[in-house]
């Protein structure tokens, strides 16, 4: 089963990831709003998301930013879908989704950009670890297809 959780969410109220049983799910972690790929990322869910909700899916992103930094993100690039708030890191750490990184030989903990995607009866399906932002919707969208 998806691990529950209830966090804020860019719709103005708190979200809780078992209330949308019924419904597939894609809950993506990514880094930080409004950087390269997590735009890249945003952009093509945002593009597709008539493709998602034809597969009676709902798309959630999740980060440790702000609902403020969301809602600057959100406007940006138009986006079409929630996104939740992570300052706790709680959703993070039930899908073990923050992790050591390393860049320029420097390490620090940061967010592997995972994808989850959960059935209607709230088992997850398919799990995408390290994933590359381009293209990717298009594989989440073959995990939901049956």
């Amino acid at each position: 089963m998806a691990p529950d959780f209830e966090l804020p969410s860019s719709s103005g109220s708190t979200l809780k990831l078992s209330s949308l049983r019924g419904k597939q799910v894609v809950l993506y972690f990514y880094p930080k709003d409004d950087t390269p790929g997590c735009t890249v990322e945003a952009c093509s869910f945002r593009d597709n998301l008539p493709k998602f909700d034809g597969l009676d899916a709902v798309v959630l992103g999740v980060s440790k930013d702000s609902l403020q930094s969301h809602a600057k993100f959100i406007g940006k690039y138009s986006l079409n879908f929630t996104l939740l708030s992570d300052e706790s890191l709680k959703a993070h750490g039930l899908y073990d989704t923050w992790k050591e990184k390393m860049n320029y030989g420097k390490k620090y903990m940061g967010t592997e950009r995972s994808t989850f995607v959960i059935g209607a009866d709230g088992r997850i399906k398919k799990i995408f670890r390290k994933v590359s932002p381009r293209g990717h919707d298009v594989e989440v969208l073959s995990a939901l297809n049956p």
